[in-house]
């Protein structure tokens, strides 16, 4: 009996020691680790086409070139764009598109929600033709404007959007 009542309190020893560890470690990796891994980060961007050469379609293609070089997605992830509409302003003539994601599975290949990026570009009347247009995007769900040059976008955000709308959809018992 007194051996059993050793290797309980060694046992019992050893978990405290094994827990202290495993704490220390998270604190350590979120101290320093994570912290360097962000600041180390740099946005990755793309060379956008000059204002004299932008149309609707390259526009269209320059925002699938922008999301396939540097936006780090799961491949599990599909999506779809499209030009929505333009806008004449003043000084400059805006187009909007959205980029619909989705993640059907074998289950599910249609999915129970969607998430939505909006993208506009901006084409200057003032500027020269020569510099390259303006673009940014923002989430359905979110205000926040992102500049392509000063953002890295999280695959997080989708998935919020997704999860919100799949548990409101169950809360008002929709089919």
């Amino acid at each position: 009996m007194d051996e059993e009542n050793e290797n309980a309190a060694i046992e019992k020893v050893a978990h405290t020691i094994v827990k202290k560890v495993i704490h220390a470690a998270q604190e350590y990796y979120l101290n320093n680790v994570q912290k360097e891994e962000e600041a180390e980060y740099t946005a990755r961007n793309i060379q956008w086409t000059t204002c004299e050469s932008f149309t609707v379609e390259r526009g269209l293609q320059q925002i699938e070139e922008y999301i396939s070089q540097t936006w780090e997605l799961h491949k599990s992830w599909l999506h779809c764009s499209e030009f929505l509409w333009e806008e004449d302003l003043q000084n400059s003539k805006k187009y909007h598109y959205r980029v619909l994601w989705s993640i059907p599975t074998r289950r599910k290949p249609i999915p129970l929600a969607t998430a939505s990026t909006y993208f506009v570009i901006e084409i200057s009347k003032i500027k020269p033709v020569t510099l390259p247009v303006e673009v940014f995007f923002f989430l359905e769900s979110s205000r926040l404007i992102h500049r392509p040059e000063q953002c890295r976008f999280r695959e997080k955000w989708l998935k919020d959007i997704i999860e919100n709308k799949i548990i409101l959809r169950e809360r008002l018992k929709l089919p």
